[in-house]
Formats: structure tokens, sequence, C-alpha cells
């Protein structure tokens, strides 16, 4: 991973996202809601099954937003996925490749998960652009460092196996933290392996050049350039 920069929210995200995001929410545990709807059905109240001791059950109507379940969320969110795209050039935080439209899934994370942070599920600086596959590995889980507060150079790249591996020097609870996002989204797998590899090999072979590489694999240009591994051509 490398440090990710936050991008300024898009001109119409409050629009498309936050206004009937939070709407939703309201409606959905039986509050008025914050912006007033001009269109459309409004959103039932939702309602849980309670199981009884007895094991009788009985329908209570949900009254809280944190007990709403992330299914019951309307995914407005992928109404600015372009803009994420476009926002951070392509780029997975988690994995550090491009994701092409044409053949890659491209989905939003909410780093603060659904499931824990309702009142950050229609909110930009929540979101971070991943890869289908990788977003799939975080899951709910809240002990990965953050893309956007993570400094480039915690994680390293070694050249030969083309593993990720947390920097030397780090202090130990930092180290750990980085070993243990590493681990939590399988950066070491087989196919990412490969993938850091290929490219590489393609660059160091002149194949493509240092700006394609940056551009399509950021992590393997920054480790490329750190450890003077450049193509003749780009020594200067």
């Amino acid at each position: 991973m490398i440090h990710v920069k936050p991008a300024s929210e898009p001109a119409r995200f409050h629009e498309d996202v936050r206004v009937p995001g939070l709407r939703a929410v309201a409606e959905m545990v039986g509050k008025p809601p914050p912006y007033r709807r001009t269109k459309g059905p409004a959103h039932n109240q939702r309602t849980h099954t309670i199981k009884e001791v007895d094991g009788s059950t009985r329908v209570v109507a949900v009254t809280r937003e944190e007990d709403l379940r992330p299914s019951d969320l309307p995914d407005y969110w992928t109404k600015c996925l372009d803009d994420v795209m476009r926002s951070y050039n392509e780029v997975c935080a988690y994995s550090c490749f491009r994701i092409h439209k044409v053949t890659g899934a491209r989905s939003v994370d909410h780093f603060a998960p659904r499931s824990r942070a309702w009142d950050r599920v229609y909110e930009w600086s929540n979101y971070r652009l991943a890869c289908s596959r990788l977003n799939a590995r975080k899951r709910d889980f809240s002990d990965l460092l953050d893309p956007f507060e993570v400094e480039t150079g915690w994680f390293r790249l070694e050249l030969v196996g083309f593993q990720t591996l947390p920097a030397p020097g780090l202090d130990a609870s930092l180290s750990f933290r980085v070993q243990e996002t590493i681990d939590r989204l399988g950066l070491n797998d087989t196919e990412l392996r490969s993938s850091r590899a290929k490219d590489a090999e393609y660059y160091w072979a002149g194949d493509v050049s240092l700006r394609v590489l940056r551009e399509e694999s950021p992590f393997v240009a920054i480790e490329v350039e750190r450890q003077h591994r450049l193509h003749p051509r780009d020594v200067r």
C-alpha cells in the first residue's frame, strides 16, 4: 500500500448521494427526514423479528439508525463511482493496481463499515476506491490501516519474490499493523505477486515506460525507483 491523498468531494455528491441516503435512513427508522422529499415514495419504516425465550416471535419497529442492517441501506454511493474512479486515478487503494473499466470490477469501499458507522455510509470522506476482490477481503474488519493515513514507505516490496513487507525500522506496534493489513487483505497471494512481477519485468525489458508503470502499478514504480532498479533510459 501507498499513501492515498483524499480527493475533494464532487459537486453533485451532496445531491446525488448524501441527501437521498440520509433521507432514506430517517424514513426507515420513523424519524422526520433532514431533507424534504420532492418525488417518489418514502421508504417504509423497517421492522425486526425478535425471538423470545419461550420460542415465540414478535415484530418490532426499528427506531434507531444503528439498528438498521447494512442490507437495508440503499446503495446511492454507486451513483458516484465514476467520480471515485476519476478522483483516485482508477487505482485500487489496497492492491495499488489500476482498475480498468473494461476488465476490472470497481467498487466503493466504506472504510468505516456500514455495519458500524451508519452516519458515514453516505459521506465522501469514508469512500476508498477498491477492486471488488480486495473490497470483499476487507469486509467489515476495522483493524486495517487507512490508505489515507498510510505513509509511503511503510510497506516495502521485495523485488525478487515480489512480497509486500513492513518496512525495516518501523516501531513494533506500527510494524505489527502493517503486517496485519498485509495478511488481512492477502496482499501476498500468488496472483498479486505475479502481477507485480509481470509489471516490473515489462518495465525492465523496456516494453513500458516509467510513466505507464506509475499509472498502472504505482507501488511497483515507487519501489523500483526507491531501490535504484530503474531502466537505463530513466537513470539520470
